[in-house]
């Protein structure tokens, strides 16, 4: 047979391929003409953003130290973005001048909580909060900072506790929210925890900044006893914006539930209007591992950052803060204060089709939008909405206010706060303020560019989210398997795991892009929804059902399920019990049959104890007997790493394709390989010598999975190869839990048997 070999986007694998010898039969081609039906033409000079580098924020520190980026900014000649890091108590420099290569420029301490920065002119202006805890003494200061030695001018006393800054277009002007925030664990006279008011107020700051800086001075623009605010002595203001014009600072004051529009050259204000209360429906409001976008919130807006669409209109993104929350935006107009347009529950649905939906965030505030910004970008107006749950930026066409169009979406990692244009070079920048360690979810620095062309080729089709997608109301996550239709080329299916209560098959149309899940089939016993956590799925020969492998939480409950095409359970085939009394929870992970249907092929994660090779079993299923044969999983020297497998394929009558992964993401992810192995035997039964099967390696997926730019995600677990020979392969995003949340689908190329 003839060795593997790999061409165009698969050119990494060549060399590794080649040098393994590999002789299973297995040529991986670019994709088929089928497989690259190209997408819809787009709106004649929308383009579209696609990303182009990653960078930890630990790069500018030690790995082994929290280290977030949140607000960000950039220097005018829009080559040096600078980002505040609160949990480092610094601010962090990131060189852009190749937006594909971001590189770590170093940080510098600020004493205290870094909560806004702003590039203008020569000067870098740093809002700190020193506050540490005492919420009765707020404290804060402006830290003036010269943007090429990075040392400090001036210290400005801000006289409480900063929040958000903005420079007006002109750069004559900053105005800083002074928040003053209340003590979630204080309780005023009268109220309940956390309640308002808790003095002392807070206030907009305003600093005419076109003067020796030695000359700069705070002046005040008292903010009590605005009509309609739910406590009159405690404003709470949260975000600031000037108006493209200079004239006016548009401010939220989240917790009142109220924006206000201030005249920051004359310290007044001019409007003030409260952000109103809606009733969302067709939500998803109950924590129950089930996506069901049928519920309905009355609640304030109560918004966090706020946008200029154009001098008139603002929008701002309704996170919501202690008593409310729209899980929306909201576009209004400035000098009525009426509502132009919500965004409703639209917003959620674009996550929810595209499977990042935070389901343990249900009964809370869902996506939570946090982070909005509006740019202009080749003359046309785009507003952006970050979500912090749901670790996605949406992007809109915003050139009439009371119509914006959804345009797309754009993966990030976890909790997108930065929202950051440069229109200068076609870029935006998101920095994401989530950092933990102990579950491999890391801060980071991401640049997209808009680009007009379409996405074309795999590797554009990389860069771009989503890569794969749901007709409206499909919710979906945690594809942790792949199995193809034997006649019908492009159509898969893949399954729930125990990221979700309701265990559902999902149809994909691999052929479309981004590839779409188009129905689903709720796998049910006894006639009740039915509870798995599946790892692998094979499409039965004659098209009449499925098989499910199906993980335990113990050996012994890990079994093999049969159903029927409309997804009800035909049986249960439990594992020889002397090998389930070995396993622990690393169990079955993949199932696949054989050419003729009669026998499954089953890939189980590791090593039970006392074994030092993991296996893969062989049923078949007229005699219902097992016997298996022995996989040696690669070695790591990680610490706290892991080699293990999570798929198995059939590729022809005598060999088989697994997916052998180490259970690490990020720069960390070293191991995401295919493997193939013959079978020379029909194995043994379990208590024998198992014997160790020879493997070879076919493709390293570790290239597809950095192709995109992003965080390179752990969980490669669902591979197939369709009817026409195309390699398909998805990774488990785990239902947005402790993960990014995102998924990467990609045709592999097309496997040529000899």
């Amino acid at each position: 047979m003839p060795s593997t070999t790999t061409r165009r986007g698969l050119r990494a694998a060549v060399g590794i391929v080649a040098a393994a010898g590999l002789t299973c039969g297995l040529i991986v081609t670019a994709p088929t003409a089928e497989a690259r039906r190209p997408a819809p033409r787009p709106t004649p000079g929308a383009g579209a953003f696609e990303r182009v580098a990653t960078m930890p924020a630990y790069l500018n520190g030690k790995k082994s130290e929290a280290a977030v980026a949140e607000i960000s900014t950039v220097t005018p000649d829009g080559r040096t973005v600078v980002y505040t890091d609160s949990a480092g108590k610094r601010i962090g420099f990131v060189d852009i001048r190749v937006p594909g290569k971001p590189k770590p420029r170093g940080t510098v301490a600020v004493g205290g909580e870094p909560t806004s920065v702003y590039a203008t002119g020569n000067k870098i202006l740093v809002c700190v909060d020193r506050t540490d805890g005492k919420f009765s003494s707020p404290k804060g200061v402006l830290l003036v900072l010269d943007a090429r030695t990075r040392t400090l001018l001036r210290q400005v006393d801000l006289g409480g506790q900063p929040d958000s800054i903005d420079v007006s277009p002109d750069g004559r002007w900053a105005t800083i929210a002074i928040e003053n925030q209340r003590d979630e664990e204080a309780t005023p006279k009268g109220g309940d925890e956390g309640d308002l008011p808790q003095t002392p107020a807070g206030y907009l700051a305003s600093i005419r900044l076109d003067s020796p800086v030695k000359t700069w001075r705070v002046k005040r623009t008292p903010l009590t006893g605005l009509r309609g605010m739910v406590a009159p002595t405690d404003p709470e203001p949260e975000y600031v914006k000037i108006s493209p014009n200079g004239r006016y600072t548009a401010l939220t004051l989240q917790e009142n539930n109220q924006i206000a529009i201030i005249d920051h050259r004359r310290q007044k204000v001019v409007k003030t209007f409260s952000a109103g209360t809606a009733t969302v429906k067709g939500v998803d409001v109950k924590k129950d591992k089930v996506i069901n976008p049928t519920g309905s919130i009355t609640a304030p807006r109560e918004p966090d950052s706020i946008g200029w669409i154009d001098n008139r209109y603002v929008a701002t993104a309704n996170e919501g803060d202690w008593k409310g929350g729209t899980r929306a935006w909201t576009i209004f107009d400035s000098r009525t204060g009426k509502v132009v347009w919500d965004a409703g529950n639209s917003l959620e649905r674009h996550v929810i089709d595209n499977g990042n939906w935070p389901e343990a965030r249900a009964e809370k505030k869902g996506v939570e939008p946090e982070g909005l910004a509006v740019a202009t970008f080749q003359g046309r107006r785009y507003a952006f909405v970050g979500t912090e749950r749901a670790n996605v930026v949406a992007v809109y066409d915003v050139s009439n206010p009371a119509q914006p169009k959804y345009l797309q979406m754009l993966a990030s990692t976890n909790g997108p706060e930065g929202i950051l244009p440069i229109p200068s070079r076609n870029l935006l920048v998101v920095s994401s303020e989530v950092d933990e360690a102990e579950n491999n979810i890391r801060a980071s620095v991401q640049l997209y560019r808009l680009t007009r062309s379409s996405a074309q080729g795999k590797q554009a089709q990389l860069r771009r989210y989503p890569q794969i997608t749901a007709n409206k109301r499909i919710g979906w996550g945690a594809l942790g398997a792949l199995t193809a239709d034997p006649r019908k080329p492009g159509r898969l299916w893949s399954v729930t795991d125990s990221a979700y209560a309701n265990t559902r098959i999902l149809t994909i149309d691999a052929t479309a892009r981004p590839a779409r899940i188009t129905g689903t089939i709720p796998v049910t016993k006894a006639g009740k929804q039915a509870s798995y956590d599946v790892e692998g799925i094979w499409r039965k020969r004659d098209g009449k059902g499925f098989w499910l492998g199906v993980e335990g939480e113990t050996g012994p409950e890990n079994r093999l399920v049969e159903t029927d095409a409309r997804g009800a359970v035909l049986r249960e085939v439990t594992i020889p019990a002397g090998y389930a009394a070995k396993l622990g929870k690393q169990g079955i992970e993949g199932v696949s049959g054989s050419t003729n249907g009669k026998v499954l092929y089953v890939a189980f994660q590791r090593e039970a104890k006392g074994e030092d090779v993991t296996r893969i079993g062989r049923y078949d299923i007229a005699k219902g007997s097992w016997t298996f044969y022995g996989y040696r999983l690669g070695t790591t020297k990680t610490k706290g790493d892991w080699l293990g497998l999570s798929e198995v394929t059939t590729v022809n009558g005598d060999t088989l394709a697994v997916i052998e992964r180490d259970k690490m993401n990020g720069p960390d992810a070293k191991v995401k390989r295919i493997y193939t192995v013959k079978l020379t035997s029909k194995g043994v039964a379990d208590g024998q010598k198992l014997p160790v099967l020879a493997k070879r390696l076919a493709v390293d997926v570790l290239p597809t999975l950095r192709a995109g730019n992003g965080w390179t995600q752990e969980k490669l677990e669902g591979m197939t190869i369709d009817r026409r020979g195309n390699v398909y392969v998805v990774t488990d995003n785990d239902g947005v839990k402790d993960a990014t949340g995102e998924t990467v689908f990609a045709n592999l190329g097309r496997v040529i048997r000899r």
